[in-house]
This record gives structure tokens, sequence and C-alpha cells, in this order.
């Protein structure tokens, strides 16, 4: 069994920064790619930050400028640094992954979900 948790979903002013974290554990063979994801009250799950196992990233335009996605191999890691914060980024942020096991088995894991409040 393999399982994310998020940590660093935080009330933030805007304009400010906050770096979310995201580790997983259990019976890793490999992860191939991981991700974050948002979702705000009423609105679809979105993707915010892709980044491969070769350290390929992309991003929607939406946060392109101001998000950092990196991620760190041997802990099995994923981090999302946001700056420049605004009130639109205000939601629950999600950490995805897609996960081999030592039984070779593949995963698409789902974190818990941490939330992210820009607000004044």
């Amino acid at each position: 069994q393999v399982q994310l948790v998020e940590s660093g979903g935080a009330l933030v002013q805007p304009g400010g920064s906050l770096r979310l974290s995201c580790a997983a554990s259990g019976s890793i063979f490999s992860i191939n790619v991981m991700g974050w994801y948002r979702q705000a009250p009423g609105k679809q799950r979105e993707v915010v930050a892709q980044i491969t196992s070769g350290g390929s990233t992309d991003y929607p335009d939406s946060v392109k400028g101001r998000f950092t996605i990196s991620r760190d191999n041997p802990k099995n890691t994923v981090y999302l640094q946001m700056n420049s914060l605004k009130p639109e980024d205000t939601a629950v942020y999600y950490c995805n992954a897609l996960i081999a096991t030592m039984n070779f088995q593949e995963y698409d894991v789902w974190g818990q979900g941490t939330q992210v409040t820009v607000s004044s």
C-alpha cells in the first residue's frame, strides 16, 4: 500500500508565499509523474503543476511564473513553491502521483488535501 501526505497549507495574505510538501510512503519501486491539483468551492479540480521523474515541468497559464514544482526523488517528495499569491488561488490543494510498487503494480494515488487560503 502506498500513500501521499501533504503539508504546508495555511492562511496567507495576497502577495505572500507558501510552500507545500507532499511525501510518498509505502512499498515504492518508482514514481513517475507527480503533480499538484486544486479545487475551489463550487469548481472542478484543476491541475496547477506537474513534474516527471526526469524533472520536466508543466504549468497552466494561471500559475506560470508564480508557482514552481520540484521533487526530491530519494525522499519521494514533491514540493510546490507558490509566490505572489492571489485570492483566486484559494482552494484545497491535492498531491497526485503515479506510483509503481515493489510487486510491480501501478497506482494513481491522491493525498488528502491541504487548505490554502489567500486573504487579507
